[in-house]
């Protein structure tokens, strides 16, 4: 039954997104009058706020169940037509706390903040062993809130111009002045008996402010200014024992849809069109990073000598245009990211113009270190 139900559900989602493409290609046809007093119908109803409501509280409800499922969720999305703007939104001085996010500060509740911004794009496991939960049109203004028992958010992430702060620090901050206005960053974070140092000369800062962890990225291919910025309740990160998180398939996947993710966020941050989730090619990157946890290497070319493109082409996934990034050992998608970003050869597979699919494959070594590979492509 929730089988049918679902199946159901992916239906109309096809149905709704296909739509534009059907009626073209129906225009020319006997049917078209036709088709065309049905597109007005269906305009009618879609547009319709009585309606919409019903459609955002099903969702909602199919949302939840998902969850329950532990089943991977996200939204159908699709690149905006070029003449369709994305309203930028007036990010507001903060009221309580020093940063907010898309105007969010920690401690809000999910129900005040999807009532604005309707449900999230998707949620995915974190670091955390908790959801990291998307938010985002097409992906512009795109943020992520973590949610506590309470659906109190104790988490906040973005890599876009939606940063505030009663400082004046936002995107585009220089290093120096993030550092001569809240002073030297952590050295280390201590967790019961034990002391977790912290990067020396890495490209971000950690700094403890109201409670909370202030992760501020710098991009160091644009004068070191601020790229992004994390903001984690005190408590939170002090009950995450470890520097890893166990590993666990679901982790692994919820590392590569976040790093996807990051990535389409960053691209549309520099202009740049959405790549579309590979299903094919995850397997691919997938087979690669666990091939490299599992015999402890890190390389493009693997043990048999094969490089990135002979393994896709021996998966059968044809390109003409392709590309790796790969990563290990970074604790989370966001820092490892945040590196690709910061190195010049992944950051230029990150942000090229030509590719059209990616896809993410996350595989732990028996240290529960993970490693990450990207394969972009255009075919």
């Amino acid at each position: 039954m929730m089988r049918r139900f679902l199946i159901l559900i992916a239906c109309c989602c096809v149905l709704y997104f296909s739509w534009p493409v059907l009626a073209k290609k129906l225009e020319k046809t006997d049917f078209n009058q036709s088709f065309t007093h049905i597109q007005s119908d269906i305009d009618d109803i879609k547009d319709n706020p009585e309606t919409r409501e019903k459609l955002n509280t099903l969702y909602k409800e199919v949302q939840q169940v998902l969850n329950q499922l532990e089943l991977p969720f996200e939204l159908p999305h699709k690149s905006p037509p070029k003449d369709e703007p994305v309203e930028k939104i007036e990010v507001k001085t903060p009221s309580r706390q020093m940063f907010s996010i898309h105007n969010v500060e920690l401690g809000e509740t999910k129900e005040k903040i999807e009532h604005q911004l309707g449900v999230a794009k998707r949620t995915s496991l974190n670091e955390y062993e908790t959801n990291w939960h998307t938010y985002h049109n097409h992906y512009r203004n795109f943020f992520m809130v973590m949610y506590d028992k309470n659906n109190q958010a104790a988490g906040l992430y973005t890599n876009q111009d939606v940063i505030s702060s009663k400082n004046g620090i936002r995107l585009g901050t220089p290093k120096e002045t993030v550092r001569t206005t809240l002073g030297a960053p952590l050295t280390n974070i201590q967790k019961g008996m034990v002391i977790y140092q912290l990067e020396k000369d890495s490209d971000y800062d950690v700094f403890l402010i109201d409670k909370m962890y202030v992760t501020i990225f710098y991009d160091k291919h644009k004068g070191n200014t601020v790229t992004a910025m994390q903001l984690i309740r005190k408590d939170f990160e002090q009950s995450k024992t470890g520097l890893y998180t166990k590993a666990s398939p679901k982790l692994e996947e919820g590392f590569e849809y976040q790093l996807f993710d990051l990535t389409n966020a960053a691209r549309v941050q520099h202009q740049l069109p959405i790549l579309s989730w590979d299903e094919h090619v995850r397997e691919t990157a997938r087979k690669h990073s666990t091939d490299m946890a599992v015999h402890h290497y890190f390389d493009h070319t693997n043990l048999k000598g094969q490089s990135p493109f002979d393994r896709m082409k021996e998966d059968q996934i044809i390109f003409y245009l392709a590309g790796e990034n790969l990563a290990y050992g970074q604790f989370s998608s966001i820092f490892a990211h945040e590196g690709l970003m910061n190195s010049l050869g992944h950051r230029e597979n990150i942000l090229k113009k030509g590719y059209k699919y990616l896809g993410v494959g996350v595989a732990f070594n028996n240290q529960s270190q993970p490693y990450y590979t990207e394969n972009f492509y255009a075919k």
